[in-house]
C-alpha cells in the first residue's frame, strides 16, 4: 500500500520549490500525491515557472481549494504527511488561527488534530511580528516550519542545486531519503 501525502501550492512566490518536491517525490518515493493550489497558486505557478498547472495523473489527484468534499478535508482519510509550499502569509495565517474556509485551510486543520506530519514553507521576506507569532503557534499546535531558506555551505552550481537545498530536507523528514551533503563529511 502506497504513502498518502498532500501538497498544498499557494500564492506565494517560489513555486520552483513545489515543482522540485513533486518531481523528486514521483521519482524517489512511492507517495500518492493530493494537490491543491489555491487561486493564486495556479497563477504564480503559470507566471514564475510558465508551465501548465499539473492535471490527475496516476499518483496525483488534483483537488480544487474550495471542495470541502474532497477526501483530504476528513480525518477519515488517512493522509501520511501534508506540505504547504511555498506557503503564502495568508494561508499561515489560515492554518495557525484554525480558520478552515477552503480545502488547505481545513486540510491542515485535520493533519493537526489527527497528530499526522504538517510542514508549511514559508517564502517571505522580512518576516513581521504577526509572520512570527502565526509560526510560533503552529510549531506549538505540533506543524514544522521549514522556511525556503537555501544553503550555500553545499556549493550549489544551478538553481536546481539550490532549490533542493531545501527540498531535499523535506524529503528527509518525510521518510524519503535522498543524497544530502552532510555537514563536515
Amino acid at each position: 500500500m502506497s504513502k498518502k501525502i498532500i501538497i498544498a501550492i499557494t500564492g506565494a512566490s517560489g513555486v520552483i520549490y513545489a515543482k522540485q518536491l513533486i518531481d523528486d517525490i514521483l521519482k524517489f518515493s512511492d507517495y500518492d500525491i493530493a494537490l491543491i493550489y489555491s487561486d493564486n497558486g495556479k497563477k504564480v505557478w503559470t507566471f514564475e515557472l510558465d508551465l501548465p498547472i499539473i492535471s490527475n495523473s496516476e499518483r496525483i489527484r488534483v483537488y480544487d481549494n474550495n471542495d470541502m468534499f474532497a477526501p483530504p478535508a476528513s480525518g477519515s482519510t488517512v493522509y501520511d504527511v501534508m506540505v504547504v509550499i511555498p506557503c503564502s502569509m495568508g494561508t499561515l495565517s489560515q492554518i495557525s488561527n484554525g480558520f478552515s474556509y477552503n480545502l488547505i485551510g481545513r486540510s491542515a486543520d485535520v493533519m493537526l488534530k489527527e497528530r499526522q506530519k504538517l510542514i508549511v514553507v514559508p517564502r517571505e521576506l522580512p518576516y513581521n511580528l504577526i509572520h512570527v507569532q502565526n509560526m510560533e503557534k503552529l510549531l506549538l499546535a505540533g506543524g514544522i516550519v521549514i522556511p525556503a531558506s537555501p544553503s550555500f555551505y553545499r556549493k550549489p552550481q544551478t538553481l536546481e542545486d539550490l532549490v533542493k537545498t531545501v527540498t531535499n530536507r523535506i524529503l528527509r523528514i518525510i521518510g524519503v531519503m535522498v543524497q544530502i551533503k552532510e555537514w563536515g563529511k
